[in-house]
């Protein structure tokens, strides 16, 4: 046993906690569910992190690093930059498949508003996918998807306002899965502002 601890990166166990507060949320995460899920004792987690707040922010400021590798992904994985947008949007809310997971990391949240050292990593992560929205927005303008004139800054807002806000209400009612509200809802906020006609599909076929 003494030789698995130095096994399980760190990336593991913090990709195991984020699993675990989409199944009982941030309060009911405890340092042994973690270790469990990986393996591992919970001594070994309080070594390397100290506390449950440790593992807490350890995976709020590693999220907030990886920030940037969802939207370089979406863009290499499709010919069309709208085409990408989409696909990032729902790809940063993959994680949330029920109303519940979609609660508990809600919860997460709460503390990110609340709490002033996960708010700075919150703020990262809401400007570095701000930043990734409207650049996809841009080279979408620039290569005449998007009609001329468009104001790719203020959509690029809209875009983050109107899927959180879908991610609420799709938890409330419950209709369809969530991959399925995200996409209707870009593709209705970006409709007026494509260069083609009104129900243009973002995605490709």
């Amino acid at each position: 046993m003494a030789g698995r601890p130095r096994g399980v990166e760190d990336a593991a166990i913090l990709r195991a906690a984020a699993e675990v507060i989409g199944r009982v949320g941030p309060m009911g995460l405890t340092l042994a569910l973690v270790a469990r899920e990986v393996g591992l004792v919970p001594g070994t987690l309080v070594q390397r992190f100290g506390s449950k707040r440790g593992l807490l922010l350890a995976l709020a400021e590693q999220s907030a690093k990886d920030a940037d590798v969802l939207p370089r992904r979406a863009r290499e994985e499709h010919e069309s930059a709208l085409g990408a947008l989409e696909a990032l949007i729902v790809e940063l809310m993959a994680p949330m498949t029920t109303p519940e997971t979609f609660a508990n990391h809600l919860a997460f949240l709460c503390i990110d508003l609340t709490d002033s050292q996960f708010r700075e990593h919150a703020l990262a992560i809401h400007h570095s996918q701000g930043r990734a929205i409207e650049t996809l927005l841009a080279e979408s303008l620039s290569k005449g998807e998007l009609r001329a004139g468009t104001d790719v800054a203020a959509l690029a807002r809209s875009v983050q306002a109107t899927t959180s806000g879908a991610g609420l209400i799709w938890a409330l009612d419950r209709q369809g899965t969530l991959a399925q509200r995200l996409g209707d809802q870009v593709n209705s906020l970006l409709s007026p502002h494509t260069a083609t006609s009104p129900d243009h599909d973002l995605e490709e076929s």
